[in-house]
């Protein structure tokens, strides 16, 4: 039975796809009139001897602007960046220059990017050398995550708005990540050179939805590089420079960091006070671990080594950490005898969707649990827990901000560590209160949370379950209101708000359960409304709910790894679907195959898949009844003993529309 179930249980969930030169002209100037302090070479610069270095004191604090490009996905964040970098001689300007900061596979597979880079561009502004730190962020829902953290780095943002499309879900929901970390708003209207751009009416909604005026927007073509050179003028007048000293105590905030086998955990830091320098001894206010700087540098965006970094600049260090837990993200770094007050660290991400990862062979699990500490290194929004497995032996329940983001995840641990994984169906963390004395007292809590549906409790033993919920931000074009408002009643969603925020577009505001939007909403919002739909949302607690917990029985045995949580109402129609889908997918055998779907001991739903049958009455021409019985009744026999011994022959990617719903009609 277990072979069967590990042969059925290859979960994948898929979603719809949505050198650089040289740094030869490093401070916007020719080479012949680079200036003695700053000595550069045409090559990528790596780990080892004779790397040129660049003197970081010749920008004073108030020459430094960090800033940060945020928009909805898709509206030509990384294209800008690209134009940056070229107009400010970090990189020379070629045609083959796209996505140039999305340096993984899985970001130029998908054209999006999923994880933030920061770049250091030096930019001469009225005869004065300016150090703009550029940080480019993800503008998926999934990874808001990283979108906050790289905030925290910056005193100002970017905040691109497509001119065709105008403002999306995401764009407000960047929009006041930003303006709750109070940070300067640049707003840059992008794509003016398409033709059905309406610069004017994306400038109204603008002005509409966030307060800022018109005459502040900044209209330019990423793509052709019309106007961008204002948006860097834009920047040093309008933004701040970070409010540091290079007087204070050195004291640096890891924002982000990455693992290399060779040179252990390099750390992306910001310094808020003092400066750094190699051979110094720092300290780890997480870890209280003394450490010895080994090299520190600037991302252009390649690492390029410098001797020193100053209050208010932002660069990369290289420590001797070689173990993943020294490297927390949020941990603040001093010097050994010189204690300063911690950095509170970032708010923990708050995981939305849960789903079990096993090794496809168990002899390769130390190789993967490696693996996956590396990848969480980078990518600190993912949760890890122990679990393991009757069917798919030891592994691990992983948490993720969405289903984009757990594909992602897989896709990386494929391509980056060559690891091959089983993902079990996504979950969300549901609540039960506790009635009974004895579970209250072995959990040490009323209120436990769910996370795998095996731990489901009994009803008998609960007050009430509560179900996650979330506050959705639907923007669309009028024409598609009816269809939309039907499509989030199916779903038990609750309207809060409706406003227009133009002639055209109206935004609506749902209260959601977020099990009815994890899986296929977004596909469905984007069918219905010809992909002129966006969608965001943000966490809103937990609510009462009826829910069950629905099993799925493979000829009688249940499959643990397909079992899931849903509410009373909706048990009916996902199982009856679950169940057509898997009889689409599992081919049919020399036994039949009964599949159903269960609450408790009640059948609630059942497909069968036939068994191949030999035709045994074709030697029998005529004659006596009682032979062709006898034959008939021992293929029968047959039949039955093989479905007890036999393992169901399914392909490892069968499941991969049994999650989906049918097409909210």
């Amino acid at each position: 039975m277990f072979a069967l179930v590990k042969r059925v249980l290859f979960l994948h969930v898929r979603l719809k796809k949505s050198y650089h030169g040289g740094i030869a002209s490093y401070l916007s100037l020719r080479v012949e009139e680079l200036p003695p302090y700053c000595t550069v070479s045409p090559r990528q610069y790596h780990s080892g001897s004779g790397k040129d270095m660049v003197d970081m004191s010749v920008f004073p604090v108030e020459n430094i602007r960090n800033f940060s490009i945020i928009a909805h996905v898709d509206h030509g964040k990384s294209t800008l960046a690209d134009r940056l970098l070229e107009i400010t001689g970090t990189i020379a300007k070629t045609d083959h220059n796209k996505q140039v900061l999305d340096k993984l596979q899985v970001e130029r597979e998908r054209g999006i990017t999923v994880k933030a880079q920061t770049a250091s561009l030096i930019y001469n502004h009225e005869g004065t050398n300016y150090l703009l730190n550029l940080i480019d962020t993800p503008g998926h829902v999934d990874f808001n995550y990283e979108v906050s953290r790289s905030l925290s780095a910056c005193q100002g943002v970017l905040l691109v708005v497509d001119a065709n499309e105008g403002i999306q879900a995401q764009t407000v929901a960047n929009f006041y990540l930003a303006f709750e970390a109070q940070l300067a708003i640049i707003p840059v209207i992008n794509k003016i050179d398409l033709k059905n751009a309406d610069p004017e009416r994306v400038e109204n909604q603008i002005e509409m939805v966030f307060d800022i005026p018109k005459r502040d927007c900044i209209r330019i073509s990423a793509k052709l590089g019309t106007n961008v050179e204002r948006i860097l003028q834009e920047v040093i007048e309008r933004i701040p420079p970070p409010p540091v000293s290079v007087d204070d105590p050195l004291k640096a905030l890891v924002f982000d960091s990455t693992f290399d086998q060779y040179r252990g955990v390099i750390a992306n830091i910001a310094l808020y006070g003092g400066e750094i320098r190699k051979g110094q001894r720092i300290t780890s206010a997480h870890t209280k671990k003394i450490y010895e700087v080994n090299e520190i540098g600037i991302l252009t965006p390649n690492e390029q080594p410098t001797p020193k970094l100053y209050a208010g600049q932002v660069g990369y260090l290289i420590a001797g950490m070689k173990e993943i837990t020294e490297a927390q993200i949020g941990d603040t770094i001093y010097l050994h005898n010189q204690p300063v007050d911690p950095f509170p660290g970032f708010k923990s991400a708050k995981p939305m969707v849960f789903a079990g990862m096993y090794p496809v062979d168990q002899s390769e699990y130390n190789n993967l649990k490696s693996a996956v500490e590396k990848l969480t290194l980078n990518d600190s929004s993912v949760t890890v827990h122990r679990d393991s497995s009757l069917a798919l032996g030891a592994g691990w329940r992983l948490g993720f901000l969405g289903l984009l983001h757990m594909e992602v995840f897989n896709q990386r641990l494929e391509q980056e560590y060559n690891a091959s994984v089983i993902l079990t169906s996504p979950t969300v963390p549901y609540k039960a209160v506790l009635s009974s004395a004895k579970l209250i007292k072995q959990h040490g809590t009323k209120e436990i949370t769910i996370i795998n549906p095996a731990e489901f409790p009994d009803k008998s033993t609960v007050v009430e379950y509560l179900e996650p919920t979330v506050l959705g931000t639907v923007i669309t074009p009028d024409e598609y209101i009816g269809k939309i408002i039907s499509l989030c009643q199916t779903r038990r969603a609750v309207q809060k708000d409706l406003l227009y925020i133009d002639d055209h577009r109206v935004m609506m505001k749902y209260l959601f359960p977020l099990n009815e939007i994890v899986v296929d909403f977004y596909d469905a919002l984007k069918s219905l409304s010809s992909g002129y739909a966006s969608f965001d949302y943000e966490d809103a607690g937990y609510q009462t709910a009826d829910l069950v917990k629905m099993d799925i029985l493979l000829n009688g045995n249940p499959v643990e790894e397909l079992g899931t949580i849903v509410h009373k109402d909706k048990a009916y129609p996902v199982a009856k679907s679950m169940c057509e889908r898997l009889k689409d997918v599992i081919p049919r055998q020399l036994f039949e195959i009964a599949i159903q779907a269960a609450i408790g001991s009640k059948i609630i739903a059942r497909e069968t898949v036939k068994a191949y049958r030999k035709n045994v009455l074709a030697k029998c021409y005529g004659g006596d009844i009682s032979r062709k019985m006898k034959l008939l009744k021992r293929q029968a026999e047959g039949k039955k003993k093989l479905r007890k011994i036999g393992n169901i022959e399914v392909p490892k990617d069968a499941f991969i529309s049994v999650l989906k719903r049918q097409p909210d009609k």
